[in-house]
C-alpha cells in the first residue's frame, strides 16, 4: 500500500459542503433541466467582467511580443505591474506604497497561504471570527498552526470583543478578518475596525511581540454602503492585506491577486522575505503573466456591482417578508439567514424538495444558519422566491 500523507488523502477525498452542494446541483440539473434547479451554493460571479478587460487582453495580445507576454516574470511579479497596483492603492486610500510592498499571487487563497506559511511556527494560534470561510482551517493547519474561531455575534455579526479578548493569548500569532464577509455579507464598521486595532496594539505590548492582522479582502469593491469601507492598515500598523481580482473584476478562473505588506509592519524586510520564501516553498511564484498586466491596466475598475445590489434587495426583502431573519448584508454577494429549525443541514435537505440548493452554516462555524450565494442571474432569484415561500410555509413562518 502506498505510503501517503493521510491528511492529504482525507482532504482530497472529502469535498467541502460548498462543493458537495454544487455537485448535487449540477447532477440534479442534468436530470431535470437547469431551469428547474435554483443553485445558490457557490460564489461564482454571474456578472461579466467589465468590457475593458476584454479590450485590454486583445490590445496586449496585439501589441506585445508573445515571448514576452507569456514568459516568466520575477517570482514576486513584474516590477511595473506591482508599481501600478501600488499607485492605484495610493490614489484611493491616501497611502504611500511602492512595488516592494506587493507580492503577486494566484488569487486570495494563495495570498493567505503565503502569509500563514510565512508566519506559522509550532504552537502558533490564528484567531478568526465565526462565521468564516471554511478553508481557513485547512490553510492554517497546513501552515502548522491552530485555528481559534471566536463565536459569532448573531445579531449583527460585528466582532464580539469580550469573546475575542478571551481568545487572545501569548500564542496568538495573527488574527484573520474578512470584510465584506463570506458568508454573511456583513461589512465591519469603522468603530469595529478601530477597536480591533486598539485591542491588538494593547495585546502586542502586553505579550511582547507583534500580533499580525491578516485582512482577507476579495470582496472589498462589492459594497453597497454610502460610506467607503475602512482601509484596515490605516487602523493597525501590523496589517497584511490579501486581495484577489476574482470578484471585483469577475475573473475567478484567472487566479490573480496579491499580498500587500505595508512598510509600517514590524520588521518589514523579514516579513516580506518570509512571504516570498513561502511563495517559493509552496510553488506560488510568477503569477500568470498576462493577467498581471490585465490587473495593472484595469486596477480600480469593477464589474457592474449594481446588478448584485438589485439581487440583494430583491432576495433580502423577499425573505424578510416571508418571515426569515437575516442580518443586513452590506457587501459581497451572500445572505446568511437563520434557519427556522436548529438543524441547518436538515433545512437544506428539505429545500432540495423544491430544487433549492443552499449551504448549511455549520462548516462556516455557525450552525442554525444557511448561506445563500446570490451572484446568480436576477431572474433566477425571481424564479426561486416562490420556492422559498413554500419552504417558509412548511415551518409556519
Amino acid at each position: 500500500m502506498a505510503r501517503l500523507s493521510q491528511r492529504m488523502v482525507s482532504l482530497g477525498t472529502a469535498r467541502s459542503e460548498i462543493r458537495e452542494a454544487f455537485a448535487f446541483a449540477q447532477a440534479r440539473a442534468a436530470e431535470v433541466g437547469p431551469d428547474k434547479v435554483d443553485d445558490f451554493s457557490i460564489g461564482n460571479p454571474s456578472v461579466p467582467a467589465p468590457p475593458t478587460v476584454a479590450e485590454t487582453i486583445h490590445r496586449l495580445v496585439d501589441e506585445i511580443d508573445p515571448v514576452a507576454l507569456h514568459g516568466y516574470t520575477p517570482a514576486q511579479g513584474a516590477p511595473d505591474v506591482r508599481q501600478a497596483l501600488a499607485e492605484d492603492l495610493n490614489r484611493r486610500y491616501g497611502t504611500y506604497y511602492d512595488k516592494d510592498s506587493l507580492y503577486l499571487t494566484v488569487g486570495a487563497a494563495a495570498s493567505l497561504c503565503c502569509c500563514l506559511s510565512a508566519m506559522g511556527c509550532p504552537g502558533d494560534e490564528f484567531i478568526t471570527f465565526a462565521p468564516y470561510f471554511p478553508e481557513y482551517k485547512v490553510f492554517v493547519e497546513s501552515a502548522g498552526g491552530t485555528l481559534i474561531p471566536v463565536p459569532a455575534n448573531l445579531e449583527d455579526f460585528q466582532i464580539d470583543f469580550t469573546a475575542f479578548e478571551a481568545a487572545l493569548s501569548p500564542s496568538t500569532k495573527a488574527v484573520i478578518i474578512n470584510t465584506p464577509n463570506n458568508p454573511t455579507g456583513v461589512v465591519y464598521s469603522k468603530a469595529t475596525v478601530e477597536k480591533l486595532g486598539q485591542v491588538l496594539e494593547s495585546k502586542s505590548r502586553e505579550y511582547g511581540h507583534a500580533i499580525y492582522l491578516i485582512s482577507d479582502e476579495p470582496y472589498r469593491e462589492i459594497s453597497y454602503t454610502a460610506e467607503p469601507l475602512p482601509w484596515v492598515p490605516s487602523y493597525y500598523d501590523n496589517t497584511l492585506v490579501c486581495y484577489s481580482y476574482s470578484k471585483s473584476l469577475s475573473l475567478p478562473g484567472q487566479r490573480i491577486g496579491y499580498v500587500l505588506v505595508p512598510r509600517t509592519v514590524e520588521e518589514f524586510d523579514l516579513v516580506y522575505a518570509a512571504i516570498a520564501g513561502a511563495g517559493r516553498a509552496l510553488g506560488y511564484v510568477c503569477a500568470p503573466a498576462l493577467f498581471q498586466l490585465v490587473a495593472a491596466r484595469c486596477a480600480g475598475q469593477t464589474a457592474d456591482i449594481s446588478v448584485y445590489k438589485e439581487s440583494r434587495d430583491l432576495l433580502l426583502d423577499g425573505l424578510r417578508g416571508m418571515g426569515y431573519t437575516c442580518a443586513q448584508p452590506d457587501g459581497a454577494f451572500y445572505l446568511f439567514p437563520r434557519t427556522p429549525e436548529p438543524d441547518a443541514k436538515a433545512f437544506c435537505e428539505r429545500a432540495k424538495k423544491y430544487d433549492l440548493v443552499l449551504v448549511p452554516g455549520d462548516s462556516f462555524g455557525c450552525p442554525g444558519h444557511v448561506r445563500i450565494s446570490y451572484c446568480v442571474p436576477t431572474e433566477q432569484i425571481r424564479r426561486a422566491l416562490p420556492k422559498f415561500k413554500k419552504l417558509a410555509e412548511e415551518y409556519g413562518l
